[in-house]
């Protein structure tokens, strides 16, 4: 597979980090991570995902949208099925006028299928693609907003399919998701550091009770519960890509000590990392 995002993709004339990429889609021999909101349309084909544990199936024509920080592989793709993947930055989608529900749903594993396959759908994230390409800074501005607005319709019609009662805000940005964002930005650099709350506080310019408000309220979670989910998919990306032994990986990833990072290795996934490198079963 043409791999999805890595740190080396082309950025440059990207608006705010966003970026749009067309692939021959294939399976994938290890999961991978990153720190976007990614939403892939298949153009023909299907394709079996591995995300958060489990096996999710997408026919062609739908689009799928999941937090790319949760590692992801896709392990069953129609031979040269041509695949469009976005990348939103979290902070953009943290700014996105969504219901609360919604967006905690996503940050905590959710993976977003669009209801029904609609040929104005692909139609239109293929003009993108062919937009992109030319290098326009003005028009890929435009598309990176109109992206936006795909995937505020993207959630809010997975909702009703699901009937569940989600509101698309007319609200400016909030005082909690501005905290979220400068919090998030701050564990996404520096997670291999010893990281209290109050000195993530501290850095952040925000009293700790404050950010942990903000933090449930945006993510549902606290700030020390994603920092450690945060370790963690860091982690196990190096166990799947890597030969690094894992005292190296568990202090590059923040945890302190190899007995740190077994014990919330264990209680988080039900195995130890020793046994998660073994059960990919393939040469690294």
């Amino acid at each position: 597979m043409t791999d999805h995002f890595n740190e080396n993709s082309e950025w440059k004339g990207s608006p705010r980090g966003f970026l749009i990429e067309r692939h021959t889609a294939d399976a994938m021999s290890a999961a991978h991570w990153h720190d976007h909101v990614e939403i892939n349309l298949l153009l023909a084909g299907t394709m079996t995902y591995l995300f958060n544990g489990r096996q999710e199936r997408v026919e062609a024509g739908r689009l799928v949208l999941f937090w790319a920080a949760i590692p992801h592989q896709t392990i069953l793709v129609t031979p040269g099925a041509p695949l469009v993947c976005l990348y939103l930055p979290l902070v953009d989608f943290l700014a996105l006028s969504i219901d609360k529900a919604a967006r905690q749903a996503i940050m905590q594993g959710a993976f977003v299928v669009e209801p029904e396959c609609r040929e104005t759908t692909s139609s239109i994230v293929a003009a993108w693609v062919e937009e992109w390409n030319r290098g326009d800074s003005v028009r890929r501005q435009l598309i990176a907003d109109e992206a936006r607005l795909m995937v505020r319709r993207l959630i809010l019609d997975h909702a009703d399919d699901r009937a569940m009662s989600v509101t698309i805000a007319a609200t400016p940005v909030s005082p909690a998701i501005r905290h979220t964002e400068v919090l998030t930005d701050l564990i996404n650099h520096h997670f291999s550091e010893p990281l209290s709350l109050a000195e993530l506080g501290r850095c952040a310019d925000v009293h700790p009770t404050t950010a942990n408000r903000a933090f449930r309220d945006v993510l549902g979670i606290s700030v020390m519960e994603y920092l450690t989910r945060y370790r963690l998919a860091r982690a196990m990306q190096r166990l799947a890509e890597t030969r690094d032994s894992i005292l190296e990986i568990a202090l590059d990833c923040g945890f302190g000590s190899s007995s740190r990072f077994y014990d919330v290795f264990r209680q988080r996934t039900g195995t130890t990392p020793r046994q998660f490198r073994s059960s990919l079963r393939r040469d690294i």
